[in-house]
């Protein structure tokens, strides 16, 4: 919205006579009295949504969606009340969809701002959230009447799918938002909301459904995903905005770095970017390095206490709450945070965004970079903090493909039977179904148009007897047909259990952090409390921590001083780097090789690129880069695709299977983004053989590896050459838990992992020996090769490493790009403080083989850097005693 009046530009409701006039009148007021202009895109919106239309809105973050979508709601659904009666509050109208619950109070305060200007001239609407953290007392007031719109999760919309008045309750809603569509479209949540939707438009087939979003590259496929077979507008609103993407830089770059090198040698530039200026995101990619982060910037200015804050997923609401509260009123200097962070929250005081390390991905980047200038005409700026040298050339690259345009794609799971199981179970208890007509209105999304009639027998069978292997069971009989031909629960106790497993959210069991008689301060997974014992300490929620004791799924402790910590690690923290991304650093690398120095980032990595180039070489598009080298450990092959690290563990390990085929042989195996290491103790003829196995899979007759035959010897290859029995069982715990098959326990009740573990265990071993059939099976081998490793990049990677030209490079000692997945093998292999040694040692010898000078102290100061927290080493400094802290507040534990 921009700041010039001019209420001409409001599109008038066409039909709606004199009662749509007043609200658009109404609505003019309240827009001209804030300086504002509607933009174009808003315009369009709200054409579209009065003529009953749905579909996608993608414009930049802070331009204005929000409204563009809730006033044309507003216009198109707002009735005028009789003169002579008292405004009669609306029925359930608008559903609006948030992905994370802390977005569904801010949304909410965001959509009450206009309701004010409507005043009396229309029905009362009523607003109302409805989440996980929604009071009980206020479900209560919920479950008798639902406001007017109604700000959920898409969890919580399947507990209203499930009751047994939903029809009813849910089927006079005439709009569902789905907000920060890109969040959801690529994962099990989404297709969660394409299967509610769907139920939605069975009940109301002229509903309006729209999707909002600011960070996608394939816009139509995400809106055809959003609607399904129904047809759609799509709106993108090109509003000018501001974006700075800039990159800090060290003085000097290391020429020979490895993963995290840098880390936080920054620190000092970190905090004089925050002093100057009023508020600032901190973002780092995990939540340990979050940790480790906030304690060095209170250990280097511990003044700051109480105006620095920790923001993260497993810190308690309350202190999440407290956090977000002094970002909005801008009594904070810096938030450290994670993805937490995000998504929609209006943080209109944050001036800059500080990324730590690689963002992994453009639209990630340009996420965060929107939660700063977060309104029209703000601009917005995001400065990369680099931990290895080679992430330098990521600022360019990025910068780069953003100018092009160039964003990644986001695709919906193809037919997640493990969802589509919770959903029969969930509308059998709100209202039944019939067989036919709920596989027709399956069909209707996207996730699961092409299924088949044998899959959705197989699925019916498995809630009504649990499938071939668990028919003797009564409590695998979730939902039957009844006389008349509709499934319901026959059960009202495996109705209560449904209701409180509902959700596609799966994650290791955590356990509570609470003070000794005092406050709770979060949580963390259970597998890292294990392997403490009393006494220990650790850091969390910026405090160093004293374990006291383990009981009842609840980690006990006390503050602590003076001990060295351990940083707890969440899974899920290694994000690879996007096919997006990567490519754009491949280009600037190629500008490199052809002496283009154009940008900061890469006058600054110049010394490194410059040496890797003169030892070896560059990677281009054209060009694979292989180097071979031969030291006393043994023959190591370093290969380049740059196709992200769980592209390079398929490949590495594909290459390292093929090669045994001829010669049995046992290989090391290192990997990063760039690319991975094949270590074996005795000579290899890379030379030979590399060329062989890089080869595409035959077996197509179609010479270029596309053909179903090439896709099925790939993929038998991929498995034989990864362990990938223990692999999948994995993907199938979180397939039992989605699918109903194990119960976490009611609310209260504490189930460790272990016993999860064991049920999901027992439950692939029955299916395995007497249900080799069951799809939950081929599921977990097929999301294993989809998500973990990446099966489809894997196979692009392949075919496009044969279309380049091969560059094999001998080399008498590691370049630039070899020397990390080196300190990647030398990490697994020894303790961090010989790894310091060696390290240090290697980059000493290095560096006068390239001719520079070596400063002095190098050994201590990679010992420093081990220990100061890069993500390889996870540890921080022991807190200083001599220093004390002022006694500010900080948040409330």
């Amino acid at each position: 919205m921009s700041t010039r009046p001019d209420p001409e530009e409001f599109l008038p409701s066409p039909g709606g006579g004199r009662s749509k006039t007043k609200v658009k009148a109404a609505l003019d007021a309240w827009f001209t009295a804030r300086g504002w202009k509607p933009f174009k895109f808003q315009r369009d919106v709200w054409k579209a949504i009065a003529q009953g239309q749905s579909g996608l809105l993608h414009a930049t973050t802070g331009a204005g969606k929000t409204y563009a979508v809730w006033l044309g709601a507003l216009q198109a659904f707002s009735q005028p009340r009789k003169e002579t009666a008292r405004p009669a509050p609306l029925p359930l109208t608008v559903l609006w969809l948030t992905p994370m619950r802390a977005l569904a109070a801010d949304t909410l305060r965001a959509l009450q701002q206009p309701l004010e200007a409507l005043g009396a001239e229309v029905h009362s609407w009523s607003t109302g959230a409805r989440s996980g953290d929604t009071s009980s007392s206020e479900r209560s007031a919920q479950n008798q009447r639902l406001p007017s719109v109604l700000v959920t999760t898409p969890e919580s919309l399947s507990l209203l799918l499930a009751r047994a008045d939903a029809s009813q309750v849910l089927g006079g809603v005439r709009m569902a938002v789905v907000d920060e569509w890109h969040e959801l479209l690529g994962n099990k949540r989404g297709v969660q909301v394409q299967l509610a939707l769907a139920r939605l438009r069975r009940w109301n087939p002229g509903i309006a459904i729209w999707g909002m979003s600011a960070t996608l590259g394939n816009l139509r496929e995400a809106m055809h995903v959003l609607l399904g077979h129904d047809e759609g507008v799509l709106v993108q609103g090109q509003v000018p905005k501001k974006l700075v993407i800039d990159s800090l830089l060290p003085g000097r770059a290391e020429r020979f770095p490895w993963g995290g090198h840098l880390g936080l040698t920054m620190l000092p530039q970190v905090i004089e970017e925050i002093a100057a200026s009023k508020t600032t995101l901190v973002f780092t990619n995990t939540r340990s390095q979050s940790e480790i982060w906030y304690q060095a910037l209170l250990e280097a200015r511990p003044d700051w206490a109480g105006l620095i804050a920790l923001h993260h997923g497993s810190l308690d609401r309350e202190v999440r709450e407290w956090v977000e509260l002094g970002l909005k009123s801008g009594e904070l200097k810096a938030v450290v945070c994670t993805s937490s962070l995000d998504l929609g929250v209006d943080f209109l005081p944050v001036e800059r965004v500080l990324q730590i390390g690689s963002p992994k991905g453009v639209a990630r980047l340009l996420q965060r970079a929107g939660r700063s200038g977060h309104a029209p005409g703000r601009p917005s700026r995001i400065t990369l903090v680099p931990t290895h040298s080679i992430e330098m050339v990521e600022g360019a690259a990025a910068r780069a493909a953003i100018a092009e345009g160039h964003i990644e794609s986001r695709r919906s799971p193809d037919q997640p039977l493990d969802v589509l199981v919770q959903h029969l179970v969930t509308v059998a208890l709100g209202g039944g179904f019939v067989s036919d007509d709920l596989y027709a209105e399956v069909r209707g999304t996207a996730a699961y148009e092409e299924l088949s009639r044998e899959n959705w027998q197989w699925c019916l069978d498995f809630v009504s007897q649990g499938g071939a292997s668990l028919s003797a069971y009564p409590d695998y009989r979730r939902a039957v047909p009844d006389a008349e031909g509709v499934w319901r629960v026959p059960d009202a106790r495996l109705a209560r259990r449904h209701r409180m497993n509902i959700g596609t959210i799966v994650s290791d069991a955590s356990m509570s952090v609470q003070f000794v008689g005092g406050a709770k301060i979060g949580s963390v997974e259970e597998g890292f409390v294990a392997r403490m014992k009393p006494g220990d300490c650790f850091l969390f929620g910026g405090r160093l921590l004293e374990l006291v004791r383990i009981h009842d799924m609840t980690a006990w402790v006390r503050r602590a001083s003076g001990k060295r910590p351990a940083v707890p690690r969440w899974n899920g923290g290694r994000m690879p780097l996007s096919n997006t991304l990567a490519d754009a650093v491949v280009q600037q690398l190629a500008l490199a090789g052809d002496g283009a120095y154009g940008s900061p980032e890469l006058q600054c990595v110049r010394p490194l690129l410059e040496i890797q180039q003169q030892w070896s070489a560059l990677p281009t598009p054209q060009t694979l880069l292989a180097e071979t080298l031969t030291t006393r450990e043994g023959s190591h092959l370093f290969l380049y695709p740059f196709a992200g690290r769980h592209v390079h563990l398929g490949l590495a390990s594909l290459l390292a299977w093929r090669v045994a085929q001829h010669e049995a042989r046992t290989f090391s195996i290192a990997v990063n983004d760039y690319g991975f290491e094949l270590l074996s103790a005795t000579e290899v003829d890379w030379p030979t053989l590399l060329p062989q196995v890089l080869r595409l899979p035959e077996g197509s007759g179609e010479g270029n590896g596309e053909g179903e035959g090439a896709r099925a010897v790939l993929l038998h290859e991929v498995l034989a050459s990864l362990n990938a029995g223990e692999l999948a069982q994995r993907r199938f715990r979180e397939i039992a838990r989605v699918s109903g098959l194990i119960f976490q326990g009611y609310p209260g009740e504490k189930r460790s992992s272990r016993q999860l573990q064991a049920s999901s265990s027992l439950f692939w071993e029955v299916f395995r020996k007497y249900d080799p059939g069951n799809r939950l099976l081929q599921q977990a081998e097929q999301e294993l090769l989809a998500q973990e490793l990446e099966i489809g990049r894997l196979r692009a990677s392949l075919t496009r490493m044969a279309g380049q030209q091969l560059v094999l490079k001998p080399i008498a000692r590691p370049t630039p790009f070899s020397f990390p997945l080196m300190v990647e093998l030398f990490r697994e292999k020894l303790s961090n403080e010989n790894v310091a040694d060696r390290i240090a040692r290697m980059v000493e010898q290095l560096e006068k083989a390239a001719g520079g000078a070596v400063t002095a102290g190098g050994v201590d100061r990679v010992r420093r850097t081990m220990a100061f927290g890069q993500e390889g080493a996870g540890k921080p400094p022991a807190p200083r005693r001599e220093r004390r802290r002022p006694s500010r507040p900080l948040p409330p534990l």
